[in-house]
């Protein structure tokens, strides 16, 4: 197609195309296409369970920077699996390892001119007292954004968006969007689930809208792709 402009998404399950096994489970990633114009494509290369680390060490940086071209995007969104600090091979910490592994993405996308945007982590789904955690991604939404106004790379602050969100829909009304079923109800999970961080097909759908709503308000040349 002429001018075929292609948006990687390089991230975690939160984003990630789902196997059939994992259904209602779904990734924003999977609802963003709807909003952009013919000529643009959504390459989702967000991968479940991976973190900064994880995701450069097993090559799929890599994968990226070999067919990204000039003028198209690579959007980043990490922090999930980052935070397990005890795990070797996915942890990092917020202001160290994490930040220089956002430099690593941000120089792939700068070194064959595309544009690279930097996503803080969407919320987890946690209360208390009918109160949401408001760090419940702890230091890394705001690792992102000091990295992020250090180096003059596009942010948006996803996180403290969907926290809002969250917070506004409530304990109960925000269970709504989340991978919570009840015993018997799906195939996938007939013991149900209860899961605070991942998304159900609304849940999907509305993080995305969040995201493209928040490009919509920015003054970044992606809101020019949108329908």
């Amino acid at each position: 197609m002429e001018n075929q402009i292609t948006i990687y998404i390089a991230g975690d399950s939160t984003a990630a195309i789902k196997l059939p096994e994992k259904r209602p489970e779904t990734g924003w990633g999977e609802a963003f296409q709807a909003y952009f114009k013919e000529n643009v494509k959504i390459e989702n290369r967000a991968i479940n369970g991976r973190s900064t680390k994880s995701f450069i060490k097993e090559g799929h940086l890599a994968a990226i920077e070999k067919t990204i071209q000039p003028g198209d995007y690579l959007v980043i969104q990490f922090g999930h699996n980052d935070q397990k600090i005890e795990d070797p091979v996915r942890g990092t910490h917020p202001y160290g390892d994490y930040q220089d592994n956002l430099g690593k993405f941000i120089l792939v996308a700068q070194q064959k001119n595309a544009y690279p945007l930097l996503l803080t982590s969407v919320t987890r789904r946690k209360f208390e007292d009918e109160k949401i955690d408001s760090i419940s991604v702890g230091d890394y939404p705001q690792a992102m954004i000091q990295f992020a106004e250090k180096y003059q790379v596009p942010v948006l602050d996803i996180h403290k968006i969907t926290t809002e969100f969250m917070a506004k829909a409530g304990d109960e009304e925000s269970k709504k969007y989340y991978l919570h079923l009840p015993p018997g109800q799906s195939e996938n999970y007939p013991e149900g689930i209860t899961d605070n961080t991942h998304f159900n097909e609304d849940g999907a759908k509305k993080v995305a809208q969040i995201i493209i709503e928040a490009i919509q308000q920015s003054h970044l040349p992606l809101k020019n792709l949108l329908k």
